[in-house]
This record gives C-alpha cells, sequence and structure tokens, in this order.
C-alpha cells in the first residue's frame, strides 16, 4: 500500500533567497496579495518592470507584495549576478519591490517553489511548465493561488489590476 506523501506547502511555505544572499520566509507575506514573477533583464519582456514597478508604488500600502525572480533559463537572458541584477533593476526602473536569487523555474533543477506553481491547474493558464519570463502568479490574502497570467499579459492588463483590487478590498 503506498505511503500517503506529506501534504506540499502552501506558496507561502517555503524560504528564498533574497538578492542581497538573505533567507526570506515567504510566510511573512500572509495576510498580503501577493504577485509572484520570474523576471530577466536581457528580455523583450523587460519592460514590464516599469509596470510591475507602478502597480507595487499604487498598492503596496493597500496589502500588495510583488515577488521577482530572476531566471536564466530562457535565452540566457538573466545572465548577471544578483548584484548586477540588483544594480539594473534599481537604475533602469527603480525597482522597489522585493527580488530574489536567481532561480530554475522548469525541469529537475527547478526550485520547489516554483515546482508548487506549474503543479497548479490556475486559470487562465492552467498547469505546467513556465512558457517564458515575466510569467505571473497571484497569490489572494490565504496563501491560496488564484490565477496564472502568460508572460506577454502585461502587469497592468485590466485583468490582473482588477483581480488585484478585488483580493485587496478582501479581508
Amino acid at each position: 500500500m503506498p505511503r500517503p506523501q506529506p501534504k506540499r506547502p502552501p506558496p507561502l511555505g517555503f524560504t528564498m533567497t533574497s538578492l542581497d544572499g538573505k533567507d526570506v520566509d515567504l510566510a511573512q507575506y500572509q495576510g498580503k496579495v501577493v504577485l509572484i514573477v520570474n523576471v530577466a533583464s536581457e528580455c523583450g519582456l523587460t519592460p514590464q518592470y516599469e509596470q510591475l514597478q507602478a502597480l507595487h508604488k499604487k498598492f503596496s500600502a493597500s496589502g500588495l507584495a510583488i515577488l521577482g525572480f530572476p531566471c536564466n533559463q530562457f535565452g540566457k537572458q538573466e545572465p548577471g549576478t544578483e548584484s548586477e541584477i540588483a544594480a539594473f533593476c534599481s537604475k533602469n526602473y527603480g525597482v522597489s519591490f522585493d527580488m530574489f536569487s536567481k532561480v530554475e523555474v522548469n525541469g529537475d533543477q527547478s526550485c520547489p517553489l516554483y515546482r508548487y506553481l506549474t503543479d497548479l491547474d490556475v486559470k487562465p493558464q492552467g498547469k505546467g511548465d513556465i512558457k517564458w519570463n515575466f510569467e505571473k502568479f497571484l497569490v489572494d490574502r490565504h496563501g491560496n493561488v488564484i490565477a496564472r497570467y502568460a508572460p506577454k499579459t502585461p502587469p497592468d492588463d485590466p485583468s490582473i489590476v482588477t483581480t488585484i483590487e478585488t483580493e485587496l478590498k478582501k479581508k
């Protein structure tokens, strides 16, 4: 008889490493609406940093947290070191939302957070591998992943903004 598998933690049950090398327990974001995004500095979608920063400025005081996870798996578009990534994001986009160390999001070396996220069948994208840089997952205040958006869906797309606003109104 197969042994029951331990329950996998919700997305906020993981500990990740920040760009400056510190362990960050994602449980600190519990009670917030969280947008998780795999990012890259040399991608055609890199200008989405500007829209992510605008969302951060507009909604962080209301409880939105944006978590950026650099990834070099797609066209090697994030080749820099953590300090180079931090400098690029600050200089070019004024990024002040939380950024983390580089991760892999697909395959055998993918980090546990992304293994968890890609295993969920969440609309509108569904489950499966990350397609490219800037794929987005939205987590509600209770730690439930409620939406997954394609890389080319900009962060300021009305469908994303409306969902964020709706979730921020909930307690």
